[in-house]
């Protein structure tokens, strides 16, 4: 029982610390709310704001134009540019 018990704690570790090597979920800068850009590091409700506002404006071509977003500077950008998406769209035939 005991070693079963070992075995239990050594796989729920190694899940634990194996999960963040695993690719997250992107966030698309064209479609999210405030709510899910703030979840990108350094992004807080403000920045998430004014890039609603940006995209609004002109959409999100390429995700290195977040960096006009005022608020969002290369150091800022380099922290989220693996987590944001600026999407594709799908074009459906009915």
């Amino acid at each position: 029982m005991k070693k079963l018990l070992q075995v239990m704690i050594c796989v729920l570790l190694l899940g634990f610390f194996a999960a963040p090597g695993f690719a997250q979920d992107l966030v698309n800068i064209n479609t999210a709310t405030v709510q899910e850009l703030t979840s990108l590091p350094g992004i807080g409700p403000v920045t998430a704001a004014k890039i609603v506002e940006y995209r609004e404006a002109h959409p999100f071509a390429t995700v290195e134009e977040i960096q006009e977003v005022k608020g969002i500077g290369p150091a800022k950008y380099e922290t989220i540019k693996d987590r944001v998406t600026v999407g594709q769209k799908k074009e459906t035939k009915e």
